[in-house]
């Protein structure tokens, strides 16, 4: 015990007298920031200037979550997050895309109704923390008494009949409601048209309530071909009605109605109530405004007309010193796209005026301007010049949503590149999407999927085949599902290139996207692989797609049914003689029989070609007997050369000789 203390002791004084010394050192060594420490002292304590402590950062919920997303890349051959809750019921066709995806929000829908409807059942609060959208909504009124704080949340459950009767029931009884409460109420009535909101994945049809309200409604949404989804605003609703009895009507109101109005179509009456505020000698907001800017195309036929109440609703915006806002300016460009060529030259002058106010345009306010300059029905006939400094003038730059019609913009795009098959500005477009975030603004699933076919479309026609791809690799299926008429592009494509090998892959994926079912896209995929001949090995794949194609025709599994045609079997036949399955298209010349279809004459020679080289004499005379029973008139020429190149039994010549004789015309 006695030498243990000592070795203990021995090694505490070594280890001592070493971290002395060391500290020695560092007393008699300077460092580089020693100078700078004590100048800093020194100002420090010459100086009477406080120091300023930096402003806390303030994160949003997702930052971490968003930081860790940056750290990887996209991985082109996973599909969609949305289906990876659930690989069995993955989706590999557009139909089964689209089904997903709908019966998705029809779960949640229901779910939410049930939590809803029976929130007593799930009480229990298991997430910590809190997380209230996971929780029932209360949707059930509590408050059933006559009050302010009872028609409050009628409105704030957004139910418009209950707060309508419930106001009705203070007016009644006297009391006085607040302005404010008031504001939310016309809200609600004007936003909802008076009705109460259709619940989720529940469509109701609209039943007119007057004999004639059917037709009034049919022609007000078909106003000059501007059909509205929804129900139509109609004279002396409830909106109006509080409206009216309002002891006293400020421009808040006014601003509700006119909304309301216009939103549902009774663009009309809009302009009378904004007459009606003007008379008041009231001030609009910029709200009221943006809504009359808007329904311009709807109260003027003439392209003149609609410019001058656009010019004269924003000169009453400058008198009454409304400053405008973006919406303002895109509910003018929206509303020029129905103004004619002229528009041109005035939506210029818009872009200018907002240059010079300082507001900075959203993407709504360049597919805008797409649309005044490239109409719907343009053909591709002059040039994208127009779309080229605007790529320009964009590049780098990254975009949030500010406008509805934003996500409007990278499909329209990608249309006028599509229609002058420019498939650089098509890369430019591209490049604009994958900046920052902007792929959000692409819409959704369905402007989504439009955008990559037209871009696919576009690379198809313009790119080396290994340059589409590659793209096709990268797309499909993560991005979007390909139609049938995108699948035929990429066929031309091989085909323009020579590469018509790779036509066995894409194959696979036609019949893993459903589309092996679809008589255009079989028939040209069969034609190009029937078309030339090609290596033993390239044979012998298009022969094994030729037996998938025989396997799929006529199967009940399919809708619609895949159907046999001359052209089809024809393919068929002759995919399977060019790689020595004999045995195989024989049996495709007994469907001919069986689906009253005529092999033409040159596929007969061919398999009398290739029973020639594989020296099969049986096989030769039935070939002729088929022949004879379609009575072709090919069958005596067959019969000689089978004569003349076969090596036969006498049995067999004479039954040759005898169908050439038959088949001989008569002086």
């Amino acid at each position: 015990m006695a030498a243990a203390s000592r070795n203990v002791g021995f090694y505490i004084n070594k280890n001592c007298r070493f971290l002395l010394s060391s500290f020695e050192q560092l007393k008699g060594r300077s460092f580089s920031w020693t100078p700078i420490l004590q100048r800093a002292t020194e100002v420090q304590k010459g100086s009477p200037e406080n120091v300023t402590i930096p402003r806390k950062k303030e994160w949003n919920n997702t930052a971490v979550l968003e930081a860790l997303a940056s750290t990887v890349n996209r991985d082109p051959t996973a599909y969609q997050y949305d289906f990876q809750d659930d690989p069995y019921l993955t989706p590999r066709t557009s139909s089964e895309y689209k089904m997903f995806l709908l019966s998705q929000e029809s779960g949640r829908s229901a779910a939410k109704y049930f939590i809803n409807t029976n929130p007593k059942f799930f009480t229990k609060d298991f997430a910590e923390p809190h997380i209230p959208c996971l929780m029932p909504e209360t949707v059930a009124l509590r408050l059933e008494d006559v009050s302010e704080e009872a028609l409050k949340e009628r409105i704030s459950l957004r139910k418009v009949t209950a707060a309508v009767e419930m106001y009705d029931q203070l007016l009644q009884t006297g009391t006085v409601v607040s302005m404010e409460t008031v504001y939310e109420l016309l809200d609600l009535i004007s936003f909802y048209c008076d009705k109460d909101p259709v619940p989720d994945g529940v469509q109701l049809s609209e039943e007119p309530d007057e004999p004639g309200e059917e037709v009034k409604q049919r022609n007000v949404r078909g106003h000059r071909g501007r059909a509205s989804l929804g129900p139509v605003w109609k004279d002396n609703n409830n909106a109006e009605r509080i409206f009216h009895l309002l002891p006293e009507k400020d421009a808040r109101c006014y601003s509700a109605l006119i909304r309301g109005m216009q939103k549902h179509g009774n663009s009309a009456k809009a302009f009378s109530m904004y007459t009606d505020m003007l008379n008041n000698r009231l001030t609009a907001d910029v709200h009221i405004f943006n809504a009359l800017i808007a329904a311009v195309p709807d109260v003027r036929d003439q392209y003149t007309e609609k410019w001058d109440l656009i010019v004269e609703t924003l000169n009453q915006m400058n008198q009454q010193k409304v400053p405008p806002n973006l919406l303002t300016f895109n509910a003018v460009l929206k509303a020029l796209r129905q103004c004619g060529p002229q528009a041109r030259n005035y939506s210029l002058n818009t872009i200018n005026e907002m240059r010079a106010l300082g507001i900075a345009p959203s993407l709504a306010t360049y597919y805008h301007i797409l649309s005044v300059f490239y109409k719907p029905s343009f053909t591709g006939k002059g040039n994208p010049s127009v779309l080229q400094e605007l790529l320009s003038y964009l590049e780098g730059q990254s975009f949030t949503c500010q406008d509805p019609d934003d996500v409007m913009f990278f499909s329209t795009a990608m249309k006028i590149c599509l229609a002058y098959k420019d498939v650089e500005l098509a890369y430019e477009v591209q490049s604009l999407v994958e900046t920052s975030e902007n792929w959000r603004l692409l819409g959704n699933s369905h402007l989504t999927s439009v955008y990559y076919v037209r871009f696919f479309s576009v690379l198809c026609m313009m790119e080396h085949v290994d340059t589409v791809m590659r793209w096709y690799r990268r797309l499909v299926p993560s991005r979007f599902y390909p139609k049938s008429w995108g699948l035929m592009d990429l066929l031309q494509a091989l085909d323009t290139d020579g590469r018509l090998d790779l036509i066995p892959t894409i194959w696979k994926d036609i019949r893993s996207l459903g589309h092996d079912n679809k008589p255009e896209l079989v028939e040209e995929l069969l034609t190009l692989m029937a078309r030339d001949e090609h290596p033993p090995e390239v044979q012998d794949s298009f022969a094994a797609c030729a037996l998938e194609v025989k396997d799929s025709v006529g199967s009940l599994r399919r809708r619609p049914v895949l159907e046999w045609t001359n052209t089809s079997l024809s393919n068929v036949t002759t995919l399977l003689l060019r790689a020595n399955r004999t045995g195989q298209a024989w049996e495709m010349l007994q469907i001919f029989k069986e689906k009253n279809r005529v092999p033409s004459d040159k596929l007969l020679d061919d398999f009398l070609s290739v029973c020639k080289r594989d020296r099969d004499a049986q096989r030769a005379v039935e070939l002729v007997q088929l022949s004879s029973a379609f009575c072709l008139q090919a069958t005596p020429k067959l019969a000689k050369r089978a004569l003349t190149e076969f090596d036969l039994k006498e049995e067999q010549r004479s039954l040759l000789s005898e169908l050439d004789a038959a088949e001989q015309p008569d002086d």
